[in-house]
């Protein structure tokens, strides 16, 4: 078993904390996914080695043994304590929960790794983790490797961004989206009760997402819209044929279908713009790779730069 306990008969969801707002919206919604099923839910604070740990007379002992009452301006602390919080509002620890503190030396830091796991009596798991990592993606993709997620939430980039910054330097949530080997859902004004927007191409690669979500729809009892965007009119019934099959594929979850789109013209822009008005856009791994994807940047990539709202990437 790895060090974060995973069960393979429970769904697991890791959530990434930073203290942005679009992080708690990210563990409302995990909660909701998490909600009356067999689903674990970790939250992780990523910081820097020794960020400014070797300085200040920090009592690393005592905030190991103590961890959600450290009361210091230890980094990433407050964050895990107020997400521990809301967790409590919306009764996902109760007073039965067992608790454990573990401890993970670091090289290089005096702190290491910290979480302290709650267990309720049917074995289902809340962990808060504070882990250090060279860098912040690095140290939620190595989480993954620890625990074995099926989700990955984290919240987008800051807006103020350019886009020269970001194709140099790609924003910590598309680094994550694009590298993980678990779905990743990446959330920006996240608001339940608007439903999934699937993208459909009709690939095999697109039709495995379509049921990967109408599981996750199911979960959480999301409704569900399709759409399939033609370059062309010409190209608009094979992209009616596409929606036909994913249609199918969802029926068998016993998911509601909404509305089901096959708009013409440029499938970024079409799914953006369309996308704006329900809680995720829902869209496959991209299937290029190498050049082509760094000359067009892949559908994937571009609606994760430019979307107004959630994406999530399904693998």
């Amino acid at each position: 078993m790895k060090e974060d306990g995973p069960s393979p008969d429970r769904f697991r969801i890791l959530v990434c904390i930073d203290g942005s707002d679009e992080s708690y919206r990210g563990l409302r919604y995990a909660a909701k996914l998490g909600g009356g099923v067999n689903a674990d839910i970790v939250m992780v604070y990523v910081r820097p080695i020794d960020q400014g740990l070797s300085s200040g007379g920090l009592q690393v002992r005592v905030a190991r043994e103590n961890m959600l009452n450290w009361g210091l301006e230890l980094p990433g602390i407050q964050y895990l304590k107020k997400g521990w919080d809301i967790l409590r509002e919306l009764e996902q620890i109760g007073d039965e929960w067992t608790e454990e503190m573990v401890h993970t030396d670091v090289a290089g830091d005096p702190l290491g790794d910290n979480k302290i796991d709650y267990t309720n009596k049917q074995g289902q798991k809340v962990v808060l983790k504070l882990k250090v990592s060279n860098d912040v993606a690095s140290g939620i993709l190595e989480q993954w490797e620890i625990g074995e997620y099926d989700l990955i939430i984290l919240g987008a980039p800051d807006e103020s961004r350019s886009l020269a910054r970001s194709l140099i330097d790609p924003p910590i949530a598309e680094k994550v989206a694009m590298n993980a080997p678990c779905s990743v859902l990446v959330a920006r004004g996240l608001e339940v009760g608007h439903g999934h927007l699937i993208c459909t191409d009709g690939s095999d690669r697109a039709l495995e997402m379509v049921a990967k979500d109408a599981m996750l729809a199911s979960r959480c009892n999301c409704s569900i819209s399709l759409i399939s965007v033609s370059g062309d009119v010409e190209s608009e019934p094979e992209a009616r044929h596409h929606l036909a099959e994913a249609r199918q594929v969802v029926e068998e979850f016993g998911v509601e279908i909404e509305d089901v789109l096959s708009p013409v013209g440029d499938p970024v822009e079409e799914i953006t713009e369309t996308g704006a008005n329900y809680s995720v856009i829902v869209v496959s791994d991209s299937s290029r790779s190498g050049v082509e994807q760094f000359l067009v940047g892949g559908v994937t990539k571009r609606i994760l730069r430019k979307a107004y709202n959630s994406v999530l990437v399904i693998r």
